[in-house]
């Protein structure tokens, strides 16, 4: 959804003739693959983080136009809510001491962008959701002042014709309404790509899916919401009720939401843009002038915009990205499923720790989706998000007997994924020094039992056995938060707790 589109109302031919685009589109693809004219492996990889602006006190501040007008840099853009902004890191080859660079580069921008915030008595949290907001923050004058958000609200309102519910049930059972998709803002991840060849994606994709559970148990960083305290990873079902285009008669039919794990593994890329065509309606029917199939006849390349538009409002976990670079197609995967933070230390774990399995699965002999049912990997995403780091998963048995058992999240990573994620890393030529930094991080959360989400949620406990009101301990809980954020080390050592107040005098 990064691209201009201009607000204005859609007849019914606008939303045919858009149909008959993406289906030219769709058959561009299929002959941009057979003829194989995409772009050569390079290694490729790139890194998107969504952040919450807040003040002092820990409250959302709505303010994210003012803040990037002084960062006046590309690298940062808006979100869909004001109180957001999202930072860019250019694309890097896999390799060397990649990570380390990546965090450098990434603390250099979110300093500056903290320090340019702070003009306006803001700061930067990296945190899956800020659990300072409140539904009066979540309205639809809180929108970013681009008509992008303003025409994606007014579509998903449309399609669904009636208000949102949002009914997340876990530690605690939040049941409300919205009348606009704005709740959804308030999730705030890390997305992950990787350039991939069309040989190759089918692999990856599978692989990333089957290890996206294991991400959000060691990752998990979203615990409250409104108040509440939900799953560990309340990302997910927030995104998917708030942009749920379906009201309950078609969700009772089986009609597919736009926030979705997926329901097969695939053989290619195409699957899923064919899937987009078939299950998806069109929220955005804006047509570009480019007719694909004469560019491809003149030996150009389409920019195949209905389609990409149209995979852009449909918000997979692992999304198929199609896109253009020095004039060569490119296929990448985006890793979607993670949460902002804690720290950029954390983040870059988790990146290596994705990068590194995915590698690895990818490239098995007996490859994990041949040996899982999907709908066991969707289960296991799903309890990744309700227990985070306690969650128990079905997984292949290693050994000749096969089949799969059930394990905790904790013991498959650090007995099988940990060492497949090592392998990988060295498959794609990082250097010892980074792959044992960055996994060692995702090694000590293991042996901890901690996350982002664990430490939100004790620390919040703490504040309420001090006698804190609700409100109080989690504003508490997130000034805590943001100062140790700042300071940068792995939340695995963070202190669970308010410091003691210093003694006066």
């Amino acid at each position: 959804m990064g691209e201009k589109v201009v607000a204005g109302q859609f007849d019914l031919s606008d939303r045919q003739r858009y149909r008959e685009k993406l289906q030219k589109c769709l058959t561009g693809l299929e002959r941009l693959l057979r003829e194989k004219r995409f772009d050569r492996p390079k290694n490729l990889m790139g890194v998107e983080i969504e952040l919450n602006l807040a003040g002092s006190d820990g409250m959302p501040k709505m303010l994210n136009g003012q803040v990037l007008e002084r960062i006046a840099s590309r690298d940062f853009q808006t979100e869909l809510a004001m109180f957001n902004l999202e930072v860019n890191i250019a694309p890097h080859r896999l390799g060397g001491r990649v990570f380390d660079r990546l965090a450098e580069e990434l603390r250099t921008s979110l300093a500056y962008a903290d320090r340019k915030a702070s003009e306006v008595d803001a700061g930067i949290v990296m945190i899956g959701i800020l659990p300072t907001l409140d539904r009066d923050d979540l309205v639809s004058s809180n929108l970013s002042a681009v008509d992008r958000y303003t025409l994606l609200n007014d579509q998903i309102v449309a399609a669904r014709g009636e208000d949102f519910r949002l009914d997340i049930d876990g530690v605690e059972h939040l049941v409300c309404t919205s009348k606009s998709i704005v709740p959804e803002a308030a999730c705030t991840s890390v997305q992950l790509h990787l350039q991939v060849t069309p040989a190759r994606f089918a692999d990856v994709w599978n692989a990333a899916q089957a290890a996206s559970a294991a991400q959000i148990a060691v990752g998990a960083n979203s615990p409250f919401l409104f108040g509440h305290e939900l799953w560990r990873e309340s990302r997910p079902p927030l995104f998917l009720q708030s942009t749920d285009t379906r009201p309950p008669e078609l969700q009772a039919q089986g009609v597919r939401p736009r926030t979705w794990f997926g329901e097969r593994w695939i053989s290619s890329a195409y699957d899923l843009f064919e899937e987009n065509l078939r299950y998806f309606p069109a929220l955005l029917p804006l047509c570009d002038d480019e007719e694909p199939l004469e560019v491809i006849e003149a030996g150009g390349v389409p920019k195949l915009a209905e389609l990409v538009l149209h995979n852009g409002t449909i918000y997979r976990w692992n999304r198929p990205v199609y896109g253009i670079a020095d004039g060569v197609p490119h296929l990448r995967v985006e890793n979607r499923v993670l949460p902002a933070g804690p720290t950029i230390t954390d983040v870059i774990a988790n990146s290596a720790f994705y990068y590194g399995l995915v590698r690895a699965l990818a490239e098995e002999s007996r490859p994990v989706w041949t040996r899982l049912p999907f709908a066991a990997a969707e289960a296991n995403f799903d309890a990744a998000c309700r227990y985070g780091i306690d969650a128990r998963f079905v997984w292949p048995r290693r050994g000749r007997y096969g089949g799969t058992g059930e394990v905790d999240a904790v013991t498959l990573v650090r007995d099988e994924l940990l060492p497949l994620a090592s392998a990988g890393l060295d498959a794609w030529g990082v250097e010892a020094a980074d792959r044992d930094l960055y996994l060692g991080v995702i090694e000590e959360r293991c042996r901890r039992r901690v996350n982002g989400a664990s430490w939100q949620a004790a620390t919040f406990h703490r504040a309420l056995e001090r006698g804190l009101s609700r409100e109080a301990a989690l504003a508490a809980t997130t000034r805590r938060y943001a100062e140790l954020m700042h300071g940068g080390e792995p939340v695995h050592t963070w202190p669970v707790g308010l410091p003691e107040p210093a003694p006066l005098g």
